[in-house]
């Protein structure tokens, strides 16, 4: 397909417990997340071309997050705000394989994202433009700059991916799904769980796949979690089973999904060698704290496909095509 995947959005500071569990029990470290960077780092650790884009606070832990991308081999595009701080959240651990996220977002940089500022995005060499529910969330004017930015995408040829990642706190009393529905609409390509999906449409996990793609969207595709993932693609009903891994972290796994679908599909893969490296990216990032830590390069995906069904490392006799 050749170009770049473009992903804008927020990026945020990440704070969590040294050791697991409580911040009141010990030291904490300090990593960035967000989903759009997350998938971005997942996409160029796949070897595919990225750019992300946002805005940052003119401090600290704004320039964490963009030094962060950078040297995850990620071009970026970073608005800087000399009136309002990088946004950070706080991840805990009460339980093992359990995560609570406590979000200090109110008035921060990414939410002042604007359309002068997508505006200004090149978009000649862009094949695919990836955006979430959370920027639309932000603020009216980053849901303003989303829809500038969507419009750009159409009018220049480029597919428009969109991951509906929900978060109900960031949405308040306001309505969600009326936002998430004009969205879907204009889109190519559209991820969501079972419940987001349902917010949309509702019905059957089938039902919801067909409703989605009514308003246009060629590929719509359902991250099920240990269901696998339940795609609409063209036309077509596919289905994948989930890999079995032990989990340290779920934060980031529906995002290193998004990124080995996304990889694969500029690849001109076909729709089940995008689902089976979307899962195998999704589980991968299951084993390890942090937001996008534990994206997979190609090799890492192959060596757990492998250690799930049993085999040596050193194997090859799956009947799979190789992901190279």
């Amino acid at each position: 397909m050749g170009g770049l995947v473009l992903t804008v959005g927020e990026g945020l500071g990440v704070l969590q417990p040294s050791g697991g569990g409580s911040l009141e029990a010990g030291d904490a470290s300090v990593s960035t997340g967000g989903a759009e960077g997350n998938v971005a780092v997942g996409l160029a650790r796949l070897g595919t071309p990225v750019r992300w884009a946002g805005r940052v606070g003119r401090d600290g832990i704004g320039r964490r997050v963009t030094g962060s991308l950078r040297r995850e081999g990620v071009e970026v595009v970073a608005f800087e705000d000399a009136q309002a701080p990088t946004a950070f959240l706080v991840k805990e651990s009460p339980a093992p394989g359990r995560t609570v996220v406590s979000y200090y977002r109110t008035a921060c940089a990414g939410s002042r994202l604007s359309v002068d500022d997508v505006a200004s995005l090149p978009l000649d060499d862009v094949a695919v433009i990836h955006v979430t529910g959370i920027t639309l969330a932000l603020s009216d004017s980053a849901s303003a700059a989303i829809d500038a930015l969507v419009q750009r995408a159409r009018d220049n040829g480029a597919l428009v991916s969109f991951d509906v990642n929900h978060r109900a706190r960031l949405w308040g009393e306001r309505d969600a799904s009326a936002a998430y529905r004009r969205l879907a609409a204009r889109s190519d390509i559209v991820f969501a769980g079972d419940d987001e999906a349902a917010l949309l449409v509702g019905g059957t996990p089938e039902q919801m796949l067909e409703g989605i793609a009514a308003w246009g969207a060629s590929e719509v595709v359902l991250k099920r979690g240990v269901q696998g993932a339940l795609a609409l693609i063209d036309g077509d009903l596919h289905r994948r089973a989930a890999v079995a891994v032990d989990v340290v972290d779920t934060v980031g796994a529906g995002d290193a999904f998004v990124a080995g679908y996304l990889a694969e599909r500029l690849r001109g893969a076909d729709a089940q060698s995008r689902l089976r490296l979307a899962t195998l990216c999704g589980a991968a990032a299951c084993r390890a704290p942090g937001d996008w830590e534990g994206a997979a390069t190609r090799d890492e995906a192959v060596t757990i496909e492998r250690a799930a069904a049993g085999r040596s490392p050193a194997q090859d006799d799956s009947g799979d095509p190789v992901i190279r």
